[in-house]
């Protein structure tokens, strides 16, 4: 679609591949392989194997940024050594040729880490003669694409087929000598950005590119979630998909998982932006489960109330809405009478600890990941169940936040900082920190209700 202001606004990578796949369905494309280009372009590409019934690999590549301005791609460098430089962009910033090496040489030591990663020793798929279709979630410069194209004809392939969800107006004109082929669902005259095309836009973690690169490599056919697909900690019982239903007839979708004979139950507030499907809330929720917890991941808002971007940051709205689903959790047979807790992030911390000052006989324990604990308001001075505060060590802004905020949290509290650490934990082994931290505090803390009637009135508030 080029142009125009009826433009398709994608829910997440996910939804983008899907739309893709039904789009590249209806070209007849005989024997494809498909190659995405990671992190971002993996979920994609994941549904379009999924749909076309190909095999999917990855085509490692890494985006040279510009000294100073890492955001600002310069160039592209490919796992085979190519390198791709945007001269007109190098020339307009003054960029050094020295820049320029110490820029690959770091970037050559990352693409070797994330070979060692997502590979590991499963080699490339043979694309020798073969159709491959290179997947991103979007196409803004399109030097990674270029680099990934130019390896992919190196190794062989016979025809090189681009597909994005979406990419400026022009680019097929300004590109197709150095891609070739080029098939976007979106071509819009004011692009803004790739991000600008998503409802969740959330950075895509390394946990979540092995877990669909083994999904797709053992054709397992599970729509391969971190929540569903790991090899290292089996689920104690598969997920179970749910519909919540609040006071005012809302229909909010939920998973819910519970080892046998649970020790607890955690309910899980995401973040704005995000939803029950968040690839951090999952990893986490994982390893509750296996330290004994039952947990339950749902959509804060609906599809259409998320996209208004008010709601996203309505924390009374959302503590309704977490008050109705804790309700509903002790009706639930098997669960509703364990003791029950609230792990939240981002704008879901707030949410969950106005909820547990309004419910504070029945949460027993908070823990917050990266949260804005300061969006809870005066409601921090009510909350008396014990708080956990989870910050990365360099995430500045939320950590100065997160200890003004525990200076006024009425119960037992704690602010943990992650060393080295970012917004999203995305480091290596920061997330297993998160998990180990929630688990250990939720052990030490979450005893019974200690107010029976809490329990009654959230029944009956429902």
């Amino acid at each position: 679609m080029i142009g125009t202001a009826a433009a398709i606004v994608f829910r997440d990578r996910r939804d983008a591949g899907r739309i893709l796949a039904g789009r590249l369905q209806g070209m007849a494309i005989e024997d494809p392989i498909v190659v995405a280009l990671p992190r971002g372009g993996v979920p994609v590409a994941f549904e379009v194997a999924r749909v076309l019934g190909a095999p999917l690999d990855i085509a490692l590549v890494r985006k040279i940024g510009a000294p100073g301005q890492p955001e600002l791609g310069i160039g592209a460098l490919g796992e085979d050594g190519t390198v791709i430089l945007d001269d007109e962009t190098i020339a307009a910033l003054a960029v050094t040729g020295q820049q320029i090496e110490a820029v690959v040489a770091r970037e050559t030591a990352e693409l070797e880490r994330r070979r060692r990663l997502y590979r590991g020793d499963v080699g490339p798929l043979d694309v020798a003669g073969r159709t491959v279709i290179l997947v991103d979630d979007g196409l803004a410069t399109g030097v990674s694409a270029i680099a990934a194209a130019d390896v992919l004809r190196a190794r062989g392939a016979g025809r090189v087929i681009v597909a994005v969800p979406v990419c400026p107006f022009g680019t097929e004109a300004r590109l197709a000598g150095r891609l070739g082929e080029i098939v976007a669902i979106e071509q819009p005259l004011r692009f803004g950005g790739v991000g600008a095309w998503y409802d969740d836009f959330t950075q895509t973690p390394d946990r979540e590119v092995i877990a669909l690169l083994r999904a797709a490599r053992t054709r397992t056919g599970v729509d391969a979630d971190p929540a569903n697909e790991s090899a290292a900690h089996p689920a104690p019982e598969a997920a179970a998909d749910r519909v919540v239903r609040t006071r005012d007839g809302v229909a909010l979708p939920a998973t819910l998982r519970s080892p046998a004979g649970p020790r607890g139950v955690v309910i899980f507030v995401h973040g704005s932006g995000s939803s029950r499907r968040s690839p951090r809330n999952v990893t986490v929720a994982r390893a509750l489960d296996q330290r004994g917890f039952a947990t339950l991941l749902f959509d804060l808002l609906t599809d259409a109330e998320a996209r208004e971007r008010g709601n996203v940051f309505d924390i009374d709205l959302l503590s309704r809405r977490l008050a109705d689903v804790t309700a509903w959790v002790r009706r639930q047979p098997g669960i509703g009478r364990l003791p029950l807790a609230y792990f939240g992030a981002s704008t879901g911390a707030a949410a969950a600890l106005r909820a547990a000052a309004a419910l504070s006989g029945l949460v027993g324990a908070v823990v917050s990941r990266g949260g804005r604990p300061d969006l809870a308001g005066d409601a921090l001075t009510q909350v008396t169940a014990p708080t956990l505060l989870i910050v990365g060590g360099d995430d500045w802004n939320v950590l100065e936040l997160n200890d003004e905020a525990a200076a006024l949290l009425a119960g037992p509290h704690e602010l943990a900082v992650v060393p080295g650490a970012g917004h999203l934990f995305e480091q290596p082994g920061a997330l297993e920190e998160v998990a180990r931290l929630a688990g250990d505090w939720l052990v030490r803390h979450l005893g019974a209700p200690r107010d029976a009637n809490a329990a009654e009135r959230a029944r009956d508030s429902a």
